[in-house]
C-alpha cells in the first residue's frame, strides 16, 4: 500500500499496490551500487566539456526549508510505542531535500526516521549514499559509512559518519576528499574530520594529509580550503623555478582575505644566489573606485650587495559620473632591478618608470585634465654603451592643465572647438631651458554630409607662448619669452561606394576614397625649446592629421594633399568583415621646412606610401600586414606581416615578420596546441635577423670621432620558451623553460618554472596563464564568455 504522511503522523491509503515487477525494476535503477557504477567519468581534458567541468560554479543559496516533512512508501505498518514501519520503496521529502531507501522506521513521538540499510540523500547541493541514517524532525540527518558528492564543486569523498544540517553544512569524520572523478584518485585529501559549509563555500579540516599519486605532499593539523569561487585566506600551492641570474627559487604564496573589499597576497621567495625576497600585493575597493599596491623587497641581495625594492601604486577613483582621479606611480631602488627580476626582453628592457596623477572632468561639451608626471630613468653604463645622459632624460610636468571643448550643431551647420594647454616643465640638470608653455587653438568646422559622401572644411589658429628660466634664474625680458602663432586650414572629405554581390547577394563590397588638403604657413621655430615633442611615425592615422609632430613645441608647415583608398568585403547581413585593404600617400606642393634639432631636412615630392591588409576570409585563418614604401629610394622602410591559424580558443599558431630599416628585423613564431588527449604544448621564438643595427638609445662616447655611429649586434635568438602541460579535470601540471636576452649587453638568462594545480584546493597558475595569453597572440585559457 502506497502511503504518505506529515509529521503529524496522519496516514492514509492512496493507491492500490504497485506492480511488484515494476517496483523491483524501479528500485534496482535507483540502487546506490548501480548509480556508483554509472557515474560519469572525467571528460577528455582538451575539450570544452572538460574546461566547463573544471570551472567551479558559485554556490547556490540555501533555500528555506518548510517545517513539515512528508514521506511516501509502498506500505506502512504499526509496530509498537507509536512507531510506524515504512516498507518497500520509501521517499522522505522536505522542500528540495530527498531521502530514498527501502524500509524505514518512523517514530511519532520525536518525529524522527531511522534507516538500517542503503540510503540516498540529496538536497540540490550535496548527494550522500550511506549504509544507514537517522533523520530528525527538523530535517537534520546522520549517515553511517557514507559516500558523498558535491556536484556544484565537482568534488566527492567518503566518511565513516556524515552529519548534514538544515543550514547546508556537512560534518564528516575520518574523511577522504578529492575533486577527481570515480575511478581516479590522483590526489586525495584525508582528514580526521572536515566541516564543509555549502552556504559560504568553505571547508575546514583537522589532521589533514595531502597525497598526490600516492606520494604525501603535505601534512597539517589544521587547514581551511575553498569549495567554491569564494575568496579564502590561506596558502596557495608553491612555485618552483630556476634562472641563471638568481639560481633556484621557491615561492609559497599566502592569500589574506581581509574583508569583502580588501585583500592581500604575500609571496615569500627564496633564491639560492640572492637570498630571501618578499612580494606583497594589496588590493582594495571603495565606494568611489579601486586600487592596488605592489611591493617587492629584498633585505640583502647577496649578488647585488645591497637592499633592493620595487614599489608600484595604481588607483582609479570616480568621485562623480564626470570626475575621475587616476594615479600610477612606480619606484625601483636601482637601475639593474628589471634586468635581474624582469622576465623576457619586454620585462628586462624597461628604461623609464612612470609616475603620474591625473584628475579628469568629462561631460558632453568639455574635457579637462589636470595632470602631473615624472619619470624615473632606469639605465646604467656597460662596456659597450654609456648611460642615458642626464640632459636627454624626460622633463617633469608639474602641473599640466589640458582643456578641450566641442560645440557641434551650431547655427549655419557650424561646429566650434577649442584645445588649450598650460604646462610647467622642470628638469634637474642646470643649463636646460625650463618654464611654462601655454598652447591655445580655437577651431571652426562646417561638416557637410550626404548619402555616401562627406566634406568638412575647417580653420583654426594655433598660438603657443613660452615663459622660460635657465640656470635657476630668470632671464631678462628680451630672452625669456617666446611665441609662435599660425593658421591651420584643412578640407577633409570622402565617399563610400557599395555594391552587393554573391549568388544570394549575401556579400557587400565597398570602395572608400578619402582626401585631406592641409595648409599651414611656415614659422621659424628654431629658438623654441623642445620639452615633449617628437616626430610621429607615418601611418594611416598620421597621414590625415594636421601636425606631423606629437607635442606643442613644433607646428609642422604644410601645403599638401593626402589621399587614401579603402576597400572592404563584408557580410551583408551581419556586417562581419572578411577583407579590408587600405593604401594612402601625401603629396607636397611645398617642401616642409620645420624640423626638430638633429632632424634631417628632406625635399620630397610625396610622402612614403602606407598600405595595410586585414584578411579573415578563410575559416580559421587570418592575415594582417602593413608596409611603408619609399618611392624615391624604391625600398621599404617599415613592414610587418602576421599569419594566424586559430580553430579554437586554446588552439593557435602564429608566424610573424617585422622590419624597420637600420633598426630591427625579426621573425616571431608561437604555438599553443593540445598534442594529445591530456597534453598541451606551448612555444614561442623571436629571432633577430638584423646583425648591424643603429642603436639610438645608446649615447655616443665623447672620446670617439663625431661621425662615429653607435651600432649593436643583436643577430640571433632574442626570446624563446617552450612548455608542456598535463591536464585532467582534477589537476594540472605545467613546466615552462625560457631563454631570453636579459640586458643591453646581450647576455642571456635561462629560467624554468614548475607548477602543480589541484582543482578545488587553490586557483594557482593565474600568473602563468596571463603570461601565455600575453605571449601567444590569440591564445586563451578559458573559452569566450558567450559560449
Amino acid at each position: 500500500m502506497l502511503a504518505a504522511a506529515s509529521l503529524s503522523g496522519t496516514a492514509y491509503a492512496a493507491e492500490p499496490a504497485a506492480d511488484p515487477a515494476k517496483t523491483a525494476e524501479s528500485t534496482a535503477e535507483a540502487s546506490p551500487e548501480q548509480e556508483v557504477q554509472q557515474a560519469p567519468k572525467c571528460p577528455a581534458p582538451n575539450t570544452e566539456a572538460a574546461v566547463a567541468a573544471s570551472q567551479r560554479r558559485p554556490p547556490k543559496p540555501v533555500a528555506e526549508l518548510p517545517e513539515d516533512i512528508e514521506f511516501e512508501s509502498d506500505g506502512v505498518e504499526g509496530i509498537r510505542d507509536g512507531e510506524l514501519k515504512l516498507t518497500g520503496k520509501v521517499e522522505i521529502r522536505q522542500g528540495e531535500r530527498r531521502i530514498e531507501t527501502r524500509d524505514a522506521t518512523y517514530n511519532q513521538q520525536d518525529e524522527s526516521f531511522s534507516v538500517d540499510q542503503g540510503v540516498e540523500y540529496s538536497d540540490g547541493t550535496v548527494k550522500v549514499r550511506g549504509e544507514g541514517a537517522q533523520i530528525d524532525r527538523k530535517g537534520g540527518a546522520v549517515f553511517e559509512h557514507a559516500e558523498f558528492e558535491l556536484p556544484d564543486r565537482n568534488a566527492r569523498g567518503s566518511a565513516d559518519r556524515i552529519r548534514a544540517s538544515t543550514e547546508g553544512t556537512l560534518s564528516l569524520d575520518k574523511v577522504r576528499y578529492t575533486t577527481c572523478p570515480l575511478g581516479n584518485e590522483d590526489w586525495m585529501l584525508t582528514a580526521s574530520d572536515i566541516d564543509i559549509s555549502q552556504a559560504i563555500g568553505l571547508g575546514i579540516g583537522r589532521g589533514v594529509r595531502l597525497d598526490f599519486k600516492g606520494i604525501p605532499l603535505l601534512y597539517t593539523p589544521f587547514i581551511s580550503f575553498p569549495v567554491g569561487n569564494q575568496r579564502k585566506s590561506g596558502f596557495l600551492f608553491p612555485t618552483i623555478g630556476t634562472s641563471s641570474r638568481s639560481g633556484y627559487s621557491l615561492s609559497v604564496p599566502w592569500y589574506w582575505n581581509i574583508a569583502p573589499n580588501y585583500d592581500a597576497t604575500f609571496t615569500p621567495t627564496y633564491f639560492s644566489k640572492r637570498g630571501p625576497k618578499l612580494d606583497t600585493e594589496f588590493r582594495y575597493l571603495n565606494p568611489v573606485g579601486k586600487g592596488q599596491l605592489e611591493v617587492q623587497y629584498l633585505p640583502d641581495d647577496r649578488e647585488f650587495g645591497a637592499e633592493r625594492s620595487l614599489v608600484r601604486f595604481v588607483d582609479q577613483s570616480d568621485f562623480t559620473r564626470r570626475l575621475r582621479l587616476n594615479i600610477d606611480a612606480s619606484n625601483a631602488s636601482d637601475d639593474e632591478w628589471f634586468e635581474d627580476f624582469g622576465l623576457g626582453p619586454e620585462g628586462t628592457s624597461i628604461t623609464y618608470l612612470n609616475r603620474s596623477a591625473s584628475l579628469t572632468y568629462l561631460d558632453d561639451r568639455w574635457l579637462a585634465i589636470l595632470h602631473a608626471q615624472n619619470f624615473q630613468t632606469i639605465d646604467f653604463a656597460t662596456e659597450n654603451r654609456l648611460p642615458i645622459a642626464p640632459a636627454d632624460r624626460p622633463y617633469t610636468m608639474l602641473p599640466q592643465l589640458a582643456v578641450r571643448a566641442n560645440f557641434p550643431d551650431q547655427p549655419f551647420g557650424l561646429s566650434y572647438g577649442m584645445d588649450m594647454e598650460l604646462a610647467n616643465f622642470q628638469h634637474n640638470v642646470d643649463g636646460l631651458s625650463t618654464g611654462w608653455r601655454s598652447d591655445f587653438s580655437p577651431e571652426i568646422r562646417m561638416p557637410l554630409r550626404g548619402a555616401g559622401v562627406y566634406i568638412e572644411p575647417a580653420a583654426s589658429w594655433r598660438y603657443t607662448r613660452y615663459k622660460l628660466h635657465q640656470d635657476g634664474s630668470d632671464l631678462d625680458d628680451r630672452d625669456d619669452t617666446f611665441s609662435r602663432s599660425a593658421p591651420v586650414l584643412s578640407v577633409d572629405g570622402g565617399m563610400v561606394f557599395e555594391r552587393l554581390f554573391g549568388s544570394r547577394k549575401q556579400r557587400l563590397s565597398t570602395i572608400e576614397p578619402r582626401f585631406m588638403y592641409l595648409y599651414v604657413p611656415y614659422r621659424n621655430q628654431d629658438d623654441l625649446p623642445v620639452f615633449d615633442t617628437e616626430r610621429a611615425d607615418l601611418n594611416l592615422v598620421q597621414l590625415f592629421r594636421t601636425n606631423r609632430y606629437v607635442g606643442a613645441d613644433r607646428l609642422g608647415d604644410a601645403n599638401q594633399l593626402a589621399i587614401g583608398f579603402t576597400s572592404r568585403w563584408l557580410d551583408a547581413h551581419t556586417g562581419e568583415q572578411y577583407i579590408a585593404a587600405t593604401v594612402g600617400q601625401a603629396y607636397y606642393f611645398d617642401r616642409p621646412r620645420v624640423t626638430l634639432p638633429g632632424e634631417d631636412v628632406e625635399d620630397p615630392e610625396s610622402s612614403d606610401i602606407i598600405a595595410e591588409l586585414d584578411l579573415r576570409a578563410y575559416g580559421n585563418w587570418n592575415i594582417r600586414g602593413g608596409i611603408q614604401w619609399d618611392p624615391g629610394e624604391t625600398r621599404s622602410e617599415r613592414g610587418q606581416i602576421q599569419l594566424q591559424y586559430r580553430p579554437n580558443f586554446d588552439r593557435v599558431m602564429n608566424l610573424g615578420y617585422r622590419f624597420r630599416r637600420d633598426r630591427l628585423e625579426q621573425v616571431d613564431g608561437s604555438v599553443a596546441w593540445p598534442v594529445s588527449r591530456d597534453w598541451s604544448l606551448y612555444a614561442r621564438m623571436v629571432y633577430s635577423l638584423e646583425g648591424d643595427a643603429i642603436d639610438n638609445s645608446a649615447p655616443l662616447d665623447p672620446t670617439l670621432p663625431s661621425d662615429t655611429v653607435t651600432r649593436r649586434d643583436e643577430k640571433g635568438v632574442i626570446d624563446q620558451f617552450a612548455g608542456l602541460e598535463y591536464r585532467s579535470c582534477c589537476w594540472r601540471f605545467r613546466v615552462v623553460a625560457r631563454r631570453y636576452v636579459s640586458d643591453r649587453t646581450g647576455d642571456l638568462d635561462t629560467s624554468v618554472l614548475f607548477q602543480l594545480e589541484l582543482n578545488g584546493l587553490s586557483n594557482v597558475g593565474v600568473g602563468a596563464n596571463t603570461f601565455l595569453e600575453r605571449s601567444i597572440r590569440g591564445y586563451s585559457v578559458e573559452p569566450p564568455e558567450d559560449k
